[in-house]
């Protein structure tokens, strides 16, 4: 389930008391084509050759610098401590690098270990606590945060997340619920329609969001919310044609969302499309979920790039084991099982990984795991699991059929 704080409904972003000027000037304006052509060799090494506007990662990244001088000199600034610490975890999020959470954290510091944090710290360690899997944790805050404050939308979204990506879809139900009359119903119902999606009732997701969107007009980060969440719920139903037309619209909207972009390039790969997926990743292998996506199309094609790449991202793997991090168990089975061939391996990490959460790719890889192993009956708790939800997304009941047809 897409982990996101909610979108903005304005233009303009709140300050918290810090401010940043940065001048921008602008060189080279006016310049006949003839002078363009005159090669030009600085006086000095440190001349100015031209400056150009910031984009707004370069603001971002220059104003997380700030708020870290300046609560370098005082740490004890909330404010500024939360803004830092959200910024750090966006950053995080576009960028698939955990340690921006331990940066998130650092800035957090005064109040991490406090029992009773202010609200805005407990909801931010929450979400960093549920970045890094650690889902009981998460939710010990954020129900205190919804008995303390019970009109923080932000906190019952947060809640969602985490209980549908732990599979307890009724009581993730009760918390979009929640979040409609604090955040408006179209957020409610993109809330709604994902932990339906993640059930495993990916057509009910589609048409009762699809309805929701039908209603009015809507902010363009919420549009863009809603519109990955129905490609997602149609990808997971079948209609993989109108799933990459919202991909791709998504995308349009906003290219730098990573979620949206993984989950497109697993939708091209099913559609045996991997040149494809190579285009629309090959910019992002800083992200080792990126890289993973990248990795199985290049292999598919057979490609000259495909040993450096199976090889750079084997080693992402194995230096986050030597920092105790299990976050990409999911990630890492699927390589271990279609890039290594290690049945064994995969089958291991996919059922470390079940132990942790339940969403659609966790029990299709301990499914096809099982099946490759030839020991269909590690699978079993994904049986149960589907049978409870009520699922009847194809692609989930046809590998479980082959799964019983194996344990017979």
């Amino acid at each position: 389930m897409r982990s996101s704080f909610l979108p903005s409904r304005g233009v303009s972003r709140a300050t918290l008391g810090l401010t940043l000027a940065v001048s921008l000037v602008l060189g080279g304006c006016g310049q006949s084509p003839a002078a363009e052509r005159v090669p030009f060799t600085p006086a000095t090494d440190d001349a100015v050759l031209a400056q150009v506007p910031a984009t707004a990662t370069d603001a971002k990244a220059r104003e997380r610098a700030a708020l870290r001088r300046a609560l370098g000199a005082r740490a004890d600034q909330l404010d500024l401590a939360l803004r830092l610490a959200r910024l750090d975890i966006e950053e995080g999020r576009a960028s698939g690098d955990p340690r921006s959470l331990g940066h998130a954290q650092a800035a957090l510091a005064p109040w991490w270990d406090a029992a009773t944090p202010p609200p805005g710290v407990r909801l931010l360690r929450a979400t960093i606590l549920q970045g890094r899997h650690e889902f009981p944790a998460a939710l010990a805050d954020l129900d205190a945060l919804v008995r303390e404050s019970p009109e923080d939308a932000q906190a019952w979204l947060t809640r969602a997340v985490v209980l549908g990506v732990r599979g307890e879809h009724a009581e993730a139900t009760r918390s979009c619920a929640a979040l409609a009359p604090l955040a408006g119903s179209l957020a409610g119902a993109v809330c709604q329609a994902q932990v339906l999606s993640l059930a495993g009732r990916s057509r009910d997701a589609y048409a009762r969001l699809s309805a929701a969107m039908a209603r009015g007009a809507h902010g363009r980060g919420e549009e863009a919310w809603a519109l990955s969440t129905l490609a997602e719920a149609a990808a997971r139903s079948g209609d993989t044609e109108r799933a990459a037309k919202l991909y791709a619209r998504v995308l349009a909207m906003d290219p730098g969302d990573a979620y949206t972009r993984a989950a497109y390039a697993d939708l091209l790969l099913e559609l045996d499309r991997p040149r494809d997926v190579i285009a629309l990743v090959k910019d992002h292998g800083e992200d080792d979920n990126q890289l993973l996506r990248r990795v199985l199309a290049e292999v598919a094609l057979g490609s000259p790039e495909a040993p450096a790449l199976v090889a750079e991202l084997a080693s992402r793997y194995a230096a986050s084991h030597l920092r105790g991090d299990a976050l990409h168990a999911r990630e890492e089975a699927r390589f271990a099982l279609h890039v290594e061939k290690d049945t064994a391996k995969a089958l291991r990490l996919a059922q470390a990984n079940w132990e942790v959460q339940h969403e659609p790719w966790d029990a299709r890889i301990l499914l096809e795991a099982a099946l490759a192993h030839r020991t269909p009956d590690a699978a079993a708790p994904v049986l149960r699991f589907l049978e409870a939800s009520g699922a009847d997304d194809p692609g989930p009941l046809a590998l479980a059929e082959r799964v019983r047809k194996a344990s017979r």
